[in-house]
């Protein structure tokens, strides 16, 4: 009897103990949600971009050719500053003449290529801006930039000899910008002369309607005979009227003269 009791009382100063600490402990601060994390960057690869998005063909070909589209790539996927490329179309190389860029050596080629993007991706909206920071620095360095204008969102990027507009955004999700452009920039620094146009196509032989078509020989030989028969019957009818007018006027002056 003696050890239960002494039993009960030991647990229950246990308990008062633990209750009192519990009691005196302060409750734990309040922490602010962390962060949700910064969403990775969406990397596009420029190879197959250009291959479907076109007509880029030409300006594809010569990225390929000379490797500079890994230096592309390696910019958009390699550093935070990304990437703005301006892709002439098809037709904007086709109105070049062929020895342009024929006769370029492969490092004045590739400066050429260098010359159509800014390493730093910018929106349509950033270039209102960046308008005011001309001349722009190409990736090609050096001498190799780029006016800017932005007038009421129709964008410019003017070189030596050319000034093209953007007239499509085929890519603009950071860190890569695309923009399609209608004109082949074209550097001082390489041509030191406004290179010549290509001739323009001849225009398609115009191809004549049928009411246009003459009628044939047949109709226009028997149109006059027509009118021809009809003159003639109006002749032919006046001469006898006028024959029968003077053989009356005869008669009565036969007449006339046996009375």
């Amino acid at each position: 009897m003696g050890l239960s009791s002494l039993f009960c009382a030991t647990a229950l100063l246990v308990s008062l103990i633990s209750s009192s600490a519990t009691a005196q402990s302060p409750p734990a601060p309040f922490l602010p949600p962390s962060p949700a994390p910064a969403p990775a960057p969406h990397f596009v690869n420029l190879t197959d971009l250009l291959s479907v998005a076109g007509p880029f063909g030409t300006f594809l070909n010569y990225l390929l050719q000379t490797k500079v589209i890994d230096t592309f790539q390696n910019q958009a996927n390699d550093t935070k500053q990304g990437i703005t490329l301006f892709v002439p179309n098809n037709a904007a190389f086709a109105s070049l003449e062929r020895s342009d860029l024929g006769n370029l050596t492969q490092d004045q080629l590739k400066s050429l290529l260098l010359y159509h993007a800014f390493p730093k991706y910018y929106s349509l909206s950033d270039f209102r801006n960046l308008s005011n920071s001309n001349p722009v620095s190409t990736m090609a360095g050096g001498q190799y930039t780029l006016n800017v204008t932005d007038s009421s969102g129709l964008i410019h990027v003017a070189s030596s000899w050319s000034n093209p507009k953007i007239f499509s955004s085929v890519w603009a999700t950071s860190p890569a910008a695309v923009y399609a452009i209608n004109r082949v920039l074209l550097p001082q620094a390489i041509f030191s002369s406004d290179p010549p146009l290509a001739p323009a196509p001849a225009p398609a032989p115009e191809t004549t309607k049928p009411s246009d078509v003459a009628p044939p020989r047949s109709e226009i030989a028997s149109a006059p005979k027509s009118s021809e028969s009809s003159t003639s019957g109006a002749l032919s009818h006046s001469s006898g009227a006028s024959l029968f007018n003077h053989l009356v006027c005869a008669v009565f002056g036969s007449l006339i003269l046996v009375l």
